[in-house]
């Protein structure tokens, strides 16, 4: 039950109590006019056992200029939008001596990176310093604590003038990120408006609100990061909450000793700090948590409690991904929704910056050492040759839109790409002038290097995998990166690329030749026939424009980075028109959108995508649709229980009006795509598959090498290419089907991740097509998370494909 909520405005003094009550009497602070919001906003989410009356979204900014009138010590930016439109906010608090010098710190910043044996020696002379913490709240928007805590540590350090306050502030800038994800929180769901898991886009960075993180982490470079998350609790147990570090696999482009030497302890240090003020929490929702903090005997701490499940080795998490930036990255997992769950983040907290008031000399100085180890190429933990001497970055002469995507990525995630200043040869092979390159002699070369090396099959290093195990940009977003060996003699004169220019070029007089070559080709395409222009798309996959140059053909041409050229119009391509697509909307099976990658993805390409709910399509069917695209879980043509209730179908007669609509939509000529093992087995469940559906792990993921067959279904992929599975599908008895790709039939076609008893796979199909109706079934995962940009166009090609 919730308590009572107190009307009115909360003062200043009240915003103060946190630090002065919480050792005598349990949290004060409650949130106000709750249901008094500019916009509808959830109060609470079926996904939670406990619910409490959490400080809405709409309540933040008043509460947080509240305190900014009352101290001297808080800066309260506006840092972007989230992808719904809401204000994302900033909060530095530092002593008032310290605002204004934050200059001061970023000077040693560029020093850490340029000469960071000057920057030890300067944390040496000047060990009054102040560091950087970043503290992040709630990206997962069901997880409300985190904002919560946030804004009573605010609140304690903006006000407060006792002598732990003032030593912590004395050591520290503490930067707060206050609310991660505005639109979950609005909507109590876990991912943003998009439907992107915030928590899993790092590496990917294709949300705004992850970019806003980003420009944080490389601004500040924080020498500790700290993500406030909920819930993990011991149901009866007296082991409540979770605080990393994470247990193996660790990725091996971390430098984990320097990590480890400090991150262990410092979690020692939260959880005492936990323990030492149990007796102070309410234990106000026991009888329905099981979780009685004045029982507490520790918390889980992964690395010290368990052998595997809870790693750290992808880096699309937010506090491994700042660990490349040299941050001690925990994520902490309160146990419980409600006042007690905040107060234990709280502490936690505080447990961690008193811990880095009394080490960050040392912590500083090692945080250095990470970046000190990649200027000098110094690996001393690492197997020889594991780090190569560089990369390099060919950019495709007519669509180099894939390479150039990747090096903004890169210079936007603070690594250094440089451009070969004159051409040269490497092995054998020429390169122009202006080529990019990575050079492996920089501070943060384990970041470089996790996003471009190929990965490793690490499926019989440990049992299960937390999330994905493989991420590989030049595989997954289609650029090369040629690696250049640790002993290689090469030697060439760069200079550092400040911008890359993005501009198309339109070459002839037309008619034109659009090759298919990438995810802004088919966007092209797609603007292109948007904006009232007659395409063509030939048997090889490649795409012609009919008309002569033209300036709003020239304009799109120049945004989109192309250069298109004049080419004869073959005489059996056919014209394609501008499809009307319908993607099923999994509105939240088990706190995630498991439609929500594909949807970007087909937006990316450029088609007008419209969602439809399994019950909208049970009721009216599929009226104006061309095609019709399955992603995602298996359990969307179901009846579902419990908080997943509403994104399911409410009956079996409801299921069965979804079946029938859909099979009179394909027996109608309408387009009928699966993406993935939920959806390929939904379409066998549904009758609209003849074939076998077998599928691997729900844990098993990452890159594989696929045999792809001429057809127009797979132009502009070699014959043997690559893919991506996430619980990887294939299909048995195929009699009826032509069959347009299958997993390599070799030993190796499992090219990074985790995945175990695959061999079943080996040479299966992986793609196929019903020869008697408009169905089509991938067994990739085509549009995984907006990342497998390379795969995109299979999705378009079976969309324009006949």
């Amino acid at each position: 039950m919730k308590k009572k909520m107190v009307a009115g405005v909360l003062t200043a003094s009240l915003l103060s109590a946190p630090l002065g009550v919480l050792a005598e009497s349990p949290f004060q602070w409650h949130n106000v006019n709750v249901y008094e919001t500019n916009f509808a906003e959830k109060d609470e989410s079926l996904f939670n056992s406990e619910n409490y009356n959490f400080v809405k979204y709409s309540k933040l900014e008043t509460k947080l200029t509240e305190v900014t009138k009352s101290s001297n010590r808080v800066t309260i930016e506006k840092r972007g939008v989230s992808s719904d439109g809401h204000d994302m906010f900033v909060v530095t608090v530092s002593d008032p001596q310290a605002k204004g010098k934050f200059g001061k710190y970023q000077a040693i910043r560029k020093q850490m990176f340029k000469n960071p044996d000057k920057a030890q020696d300067f944390i040496d002379k000047h060990p009054d310093l102040k560091i950087p913490v970043m503290i992040n709240g709630s990206i997962h928007g069901t997880e409300f604590a985190g904002t919560d805590s946030i804004l009573h540590l605010i609140d304690r350090f903006a006000n407060d003038n006792d002598d732990v306050t003032k030593q912590i502030l004395k050591d520290h800038i503490i930067v707060f990120n206050v609310v991660a994800n505005p639109d979950g929180r609005i909507d109590a769901t876990r991912f943003n408006g998009n439907g992107i898991d915030l928590n899993r886009d790092f590496i990917t960075g294709s949300q705004s609100e992850t970019k806003q993180m980003v420009d944080l982490i490389t601004e500040w470079n924080p020498m500790v990061f700290l993500d406030l998350h909920g819930y993990v609790k011991q149901s009866g147990g007296t082991k409540q909450g979770l605080i990393e570090p994470c247990t193996p696999p660790h990725n091996p482009n971390y430098q984990y000793d320097l990590f480890l030497k400090w991150a262990m302890k410092q979690a020692e240090a939260m959880e005492s700090e936990i323990l030492a003020n149990k007796d102070t929490y309410e234990n106000t929702n026991t009888a329905v948590s099981k979780v009685d903090y004045h029982k507490m005997t520790s918390t889980r701490i992964p690395i010290r409690d368990s052998s595997s499940g809870w790693d750290d080795y992808p880096p699309i998490f937010t506090p491994m991904y700042a660990m490349y930036h040299g941050s001690y990255g925990y994520t902490l997992e309160t146990p419980t929704n409600d006042w007690d769950g905040v107060k234990w983040l709280y502490d936690a907290v505080m447990g961690a910056l008193k811990y880095s008031s009394e080490n960050k000399v040392g912590m500083v100085k090692d945080q250095i050492e990470m970046f000190k180890r990649g200027i000098n190429f110094d690996h001393p933990y690492h197997k020889e040759g594991f780090f190569p001497k560089a990369y390099i970055l060919p950019e495709n002469e007519i669509d180099g839109t894939i390479t150039k995507k990747a090096v903004e990525h890169l210079i936007a995630n603070g690594i250094v790409v440089t451009e070969a200043q004159k051409g040269f040869t490497f092995e054998g092979k020429n390169y122009p002038k202006g080529t990019y390159l990575v050079e492996m002699d920089q501070a943060k070369a384990g970041l470089a290097n996790t996003m471009l090396w190929d990965g490793e099959d690490i499926s019989n290093d440990t049992p299960s995998m937390y999330d994905i195990s493989a991420w590989n940009l030049p595989e997954l977003w289609g650029f090369e990166a040629v690696e250049v060996p640790e002993k290689s003699s090469f030697s060439l004169h760069t200079k550092e690329v400040k911008h890359v220019n993005n501009d198309g070029e339109l070459i002839g007089k037309g008619p034109y030749v659009i090759p298919n070559t990438s995810v802004k080709a088919v966007q092209l395409v797609n603007s292109l026939i948007q904006n009232g222009f007659t395409v063509k798309r030939a048997d090889n996959g490649d795409f012609h424009l009919e008309s002569g140059m033209n300036p709003t053909i020239k304009k799109l041409v120049k945004e989109s980075g192309i250069a298109i050229k004049s080419g004869a119009v073959p005489e059996n391509a056919a014209q394609i028109q501008d499809l009307k697509v319908t993607i099923l909307r999994d509105g939240g099976i088990g706190k995630m959108q498991s439609h929500a990658g594909t949807k970007l993805a087909l937006e990316r390409l450029g088609f007008n995508v419209k969602e439809k709910t399994p019950r909208e399509v049970a009721v009216n069917g599929l009226e104006g649709t061309d095609v019709f695209v399955y992603s995602g879980s298996q359990s969307m043509v179901s009846v579902l229980t419990g908080a997943n209730k509403e994104f399911g179908l409410e009956s079996n007669a409801q299921v069965q009006q979804f079946r029938d609509k859909v099979n009179a939509f394909v027996d109608s000529g309408g387009k009928y795509i699966a993406v993935g093992a939920g959806a390929s087995l939904a379409t066998r469940s549904m009758g609209l598959a003849s074939a076998g559906v077998s599928a691997g792990g729900s844990d098993s993921n990452g890159i594989v090498l696929v045999d792809y067959q001429p057809s127009p279904l797979t132009a502009g992929y070699k014959s043997t290419d690559y893919g991506f599975v996430y619980r990887p599908a294939w299909y048995t008895n195929t009699d009826g089907y032509t069959v347009l790709a299958r997993y390599k039939n070799s030993d190796d076609f499992f090219v990074a991740g985790h995945w175990r008893n695959r061999t079943g796979a080996k040479g299966q199909p992986v793609i196929v097509k019903d020869n008697n109706k408009d169905v089509i079934m991938i067994g990739l995962e085509a549009g995984f998370r907006d990342h497998t940009d390379y795969l995109f166009r299979l999705l378009s090609n079976a969309i324009y494909s006949e």
